[in-house]
């Protein structure tokens, strides 16, 4: 159903490609570390106007037919899966023009497209996981904005600071440290929407 409405996505391709053509009209081919800390800013907000809308842009009745079809942790996972791949999608869109506009400051590459692919997964977790709360709490996006700050913040330092190691050859200690950090707080979103998203299921 969402496959449908294909302006949404087109929409989302037209944001990133504005977006990042006004941060190399702003700052050229930035430095590396200035690169990297754009290129997560620009990641943020793809995944707010594409992912975070997953569950806004339904309707409450819709909710009730969904609600004689399927359980809620298949509803809910199956969102998580398709906002996975297409923040994936995204991702590696404004990966390719940062290439293209901005430069190529990165050493390791194939390292930060596993980053890449690894915040991809993160952002759309964390972003699904609030939409649903938002959604079934009256459509209440102020929720979202509230709950959202202490989760997104230390997942995209987290990022940023696992893709330095991208911009540079050398050994840096702790990395292997911060990447089980990452994915242990992915497996905790998902395992609490689970939970969680039962009970919103039923009001």
């Amino acid at each position: 159903m969402e496959w449908r409405q294909k302006h949404t996505l087109f929409g989302v391709l037209l944001y990133v490609g504005s977006t990042v053509f006004v941060v190399y009209m702003m700052s050229g081919q930035p430095e590396a570390r200035v690169w990297n800390a754009l290129f997560w800013l620009t990641q943020l907000f793809v995944a707010v106007n594409s992912v975070a809308k997953s569950f806004l842009q339904e309707h409450s009745n819709r909710f009730r037919y969904y609600f004689t079809l399927v359980r809620p942790a298949t509803f809910l996972m199956a969102k998580m899966v398709y906002s996975i791949i297409l923040m994936f999608i995204m991702s590696m869109v404004s990966l390719a023009l940062y290439y293209l506009m901005l430069g190529w400051p990165l050493a390791q590459s194939g390292l930060f497209v596993a980053v890449t692919v690894t915040g991809s997964l993160s952002l759309s977790a964390v972003f699904t996981f609030l939409s649903a709360i938002a959604a079934r709490a009256q459509q209440n996006s102020a929720l979202m904005a509230i709950l959202g700050f202490p989760l997104v913040t230390p997942v995209l330092m987290i990022l940023s600071r696992l893709a330095v190691r991208a911009l540079e050859p050398v050994y840096m200690p702790g990395w292997w440290g911060l990447a089980l950090v990452l994915i242990t707080l992915d497996i905790l979103v998902i395992i609490l929407g689970v939970i969680l998203f039962h009970f919103l299921w039923q009001e």
